[in-house]
Parts: C-alpha cells; structure tokens; sequence
C-alpha cells in the first residue's frame, strides 16, 4: 500500500448487486471514499502519537468557522465540510504529505475486511415494539385498549422506583453505529468507489467512515 492511513472518510450512495469472482451475486453498497486530501498530521513528539487528518466534502470556505478556515490555508487545501483523524499504520513512514489526495486503492484492497461508522436514520419517538420487539399483549380474552403497551415496570413498595436502562418508549435511531469486519467486494478508484458487502449505517448520501479492520484480509 502506498499510505499508511488507516482509514477514509466517504458518503453512502445505496446499495445494488454485483458478482463476484465465482460468478456469485453479492449484495453491495456503494459508497464514494473520496477524494480525501491530508489537511493535518499528527507528530508523536509533538502531539503524543501518529495520525493523519483527512478531509471530504468540499465546501465554501466562508462557510467554516474563522480558525479552521486557518487551518485549511495553512495546508494549501481548499475547505471541507468533514474531518476526521486516522491512525497511521507503519507509524510516519511512507505517510502521504499535507496536501496530498488519498485514493481509496491507496488504502483498501479487494478482499480488505473493514468497519463501517455512519449515523442510524431517525425514526422519531417509538413505541416498545417498534424499538425493542416487544411482542404486545393477546388480542382477546378481556384485553381492552393495552395492545401494544409495555407493561409493568417495576414493584411496589421496595425498590419503590424503576430501575435505570428499563426498556421504554422513547427516541430510536439518530446515533452513531458501526458495522464491523463487511468485505470489500471491488474497488473503483477512477471513480473513488468502494463496494461492501451487505448493509452499512444510515441513510442515502449520510457520510460513513471505513477503517481498515485489524483482521485484515479475508481468506
């Protein structure tokens, strides 16, 4: 590999089907990792460990805050709309130089296993089957307007209070997941594809960060 990041940042564009090499049909989503351009590196003597800052997503620079529109002069690169900082994996060495554009052959190859971060979509306020499966009360025998509740949530004198982390209705999704160890099927670089196997994190065009998994590649 010609970088030693061990990640990128991209933007999911959906999923469809591919074959693979055994003439297999594999559901993918295509999710664009690029193009990233170095904005900053992390110095173990100077900052306590080795890193890489990327950036994706162009954006007017007078759209950013006044310090990172700084920053972004500072490096020669034009502003984006995300950062984020990516361990190096052979410490410094052969790492790319400010400024320069990360493709995403630079990083992942087929085969790659890799986790993927990206924010769930909202569904709003739920009830206890939407969000927890709950499986609702019988639909005869007396039951009348208790369907879809929860039920009891706790005792009566002692404890006297419900217990923290009791599954409740309330907000699902809106937070930040990963989906570890998917399989990089095909990579695009002309066009800053990378193809996954199965299903990641949040909606269409949401943008989702791949890191190299410490597994490796799968045999």
């Amino acid at each position: 590999m010609g970088a030693a990041i061990m990640g990128l940042i991209g933007r999911k564009l959906g999923m469809t089907q591919v074959y693979d090499a055994e003439g297999v049909l594999v559901p993918v989503t295509v999710i664009q990792a690029g193009p990233c351009t170095v904005v900053g590196m992390r110095r173990p003597e100077r900052d306590g460990y080795a890193a890489a800052q990327i950036g994706f997503g162009p954006l007017k620079a007078e759209r950013v805050p006044k310090a990172r529109r700084g920053q972004f002069a500072k490096a020669g690169t034009g502003a984006f709309r995300v950062l984020r900082e990516f361990a190096l994996s052979e410490g410094d060495d052969g790492a790319p130089a400010v400024g320069a554009e990360i493709s995403v052959s630079d990083v992942f190859e087929p085969g790659q296993l890799v986790h993927v971060s990206g924010v769930s979509k909202g569904r709003g306020t739920a009830g206890v089957i939407k969000r927890h499966r709950f499986s609702g009360f019988p639909a005869s025998h007396g039951t009348h307007e208790y369907f879809r509740h929860g039920g009891s949530i706790g005792n009566r004198s002692y404890p006297g209070r419900v217990f923290k982390g009791k599954r409740m209705a309330g907000r699902l999704g809106n937070e930040r997941v990963t989906t570890r160890n998917l399989v990089v099927v095909a990579l695009r670089p002309e066009e800053h594809l990378v193809l996954v196997r199965g299903a990641v994190p949040g909606a269409r065009n949401g943008t989702v960060v791949l890191t190299r998994a410490a597994e490796g590649i799968r045999q």
